[in-house]
């Protein structure tokens, strides 16, 4: 089975072009998966049961798994199960009565601006680290982007001129603008923090870990974490708490919804209709006339 995930992983890289992320995502849920599988004494495709993968759902909620972390398992399940048999590896499909564990929606959690203030004066910036951190966290609450969207950016998608950045989405590209506290931050991080961190490394990528490499999801969220426990914040910080703050403050200071749709890169506007309100400015003027650190 093992033979069998590497494949799907192949599969789903080089013809679905799914993301590194994604990949890596479905690489550890089937892996847990499989090894399950191993001690049942299930060691080939074809013996995987309907039986064996409720047990296997079961075992994950014993774990006290979150209804969203079972559900992205049962997906990647899905996944997996519906490429073995589109490849002639199985027959049958044990999955089809599966169902996923009903997800309660959670309000939209965010800062006051105070809190996020706070955030964002936490790297120190007389170190190449804090130049970077700090550059890394204003550009992510001036423009509202994602993490894997943040670690992505390459220097050619950065217009610190004329204070923009173009972001590629998963199906539409799109321009956000950002304010002067990020540009000055970015400034100086080019200046002084960059170069150190790169060193002789040749790298696209706007920001690096400490060794010149692109920088991680899991090493953003650590250090995030951190800087939100040393400004006292209660609540545990995420990038997506920044993101909401981004538009919860863009909304509060009198943005439309169809702009915080754009700002954020939602396809469908019922994805950002929890800010309530709408209306039809052009989306440069309503940043630097909403956005608290424009």
């Amino acid at each position: 089975m093992k033979a069998a995930l590497q494949e799907f992983i192949t599969y789903m890289t080089e013809v679905k072009n799914a993301s590194v992320n994604t990949c890596l995502s479905y690489k550890n849920d089937l892996t847990k998966l499989i090894n399950y599988m191993y001690k049942q004494n299930i060691t080939e495709e074809d013996k995987i049961s309907e039986t064996s993968l409720n047990s296997y759902v079961l075992t994950l909620e014993k774990e006290g798994l979150s209804p969203a972390t079972v559900s992205r398992n049962i997906a990647s399940i899905k996944a997996f199960i519906l490429y073995l048999i589109k490849h002639g590896k199985m027959k049958h499909d044990p999955t089809e009565r599966m169902k996923s564990p009903k997800i309660e929606k959670k309000p939209h959690t965010s800062l006051s601006t105070e809190e996020v203030s706070g955030l964002l004066d936490q790297p120190n910036i007389n170190t190449i680290k804090g130049m970077r951190d700090k550059a890394m966290l204003e550009l992510l609450y001036a423009t509202g982007i994602r993490v894997t969207e943040l670690i992505s950016i390459k220097l050619e998608d950065l217009n610190l001129k004329n204070r923009f950045l173009r972001c590629a989405g998963a199906k539409k590209e799109r321009l956000i603008p950002f304010g002067n506290m990020a540009k000055h931050a970015l400034e100086n991080y080019f200046s002084f923090g960059r170069p150190n961190l790169v060193g002789s490394v040749s790298t696209d990528f706007l920001f690096t870990n400490l060794s010149g490499e692109p920088m991680s999801r899991q090493g953003f969220w650590k250090l995030l974490k951190s800087y939100g426990k040393n400004a006292g914040i209660t609540m545990e910080i995420t990038p997506q708490i920044l993101r909401n703050s981004f538009a919860a403050h863009m909304i509060e200071n009198g943005a439309d919804l169809r702009s915080i749709q754009e700002f954020l890169g939602h396809a469908d506007i019922s994805t950002t209709q929890f800010y309530l309100q709408s209306g039809d400015r052009k989306l440069t003027k309503v940043y630097t006339d909403t956005h608290p650190r424009a």
